[in-house]
């Protein structure tokens, strides 16, 4: 299932060419992803409570147009699932005509917050706290 949230770009997020810093797609995809899991009922505090929290251990981006101030984008979320400790998250900065701005894959785990390790089954521990796991496509 592919989530989306909408968001409007900031002057204060633009660099000196007047377009929307890199760093600024991150934080993007990451207001995307926390939204997804609140949208999911999971809430950043009852994770931590419950001793786990998710992790981004690698992240691609490809640029692929600029954005400027004012512009409305919407930020995908969709999450690919496999065996082990790691699953993929896919997403896209789309603007509102349908031009994709950036593709952005991450590869992500839950880390058990007290051992410092990933868990053995992200799917198995958010579908524990999660009030509508298909939104996370389990």
């Amino acid at each position: 299932m592919v989530f989306s949230v909408p968001v409007t770009v900031r002057g204060y997020e633009l660099d000196t060419q007047g377009h929307l810093n890199q760093a600024v797609y991150l934080q993007y995809s990451e207001h995307a992803r926390w939204e997804v899991l609140r949208a999911a009922g999971i809430q950043q505090n009852e994770m931590v409570a419950g001793g786990i929290g998710p992790v981004v251990l690698e992240a691609n981006i490809k640029y692929l147009r600029e954005l400027r101030g004012g512009e409305e984008v919407d930020v995908t979320c969709e999450f690919a699932w496999a065996e082990g400790k790691v699953f993929q998250i896919k997403q896209q900065i789309v603007k509102k005509d349908g031009t994709v701005c950036a593709d952005i894959v991450l590869v992500g785990g839950i880390l058990d917050l007290r051992a410092r390790k990933l868990v053995p089954d992200p799917v198995a521990a958010l579908r524990a706290i999660a009030s509508d796991p298909a939104l996370l496509g389990i």
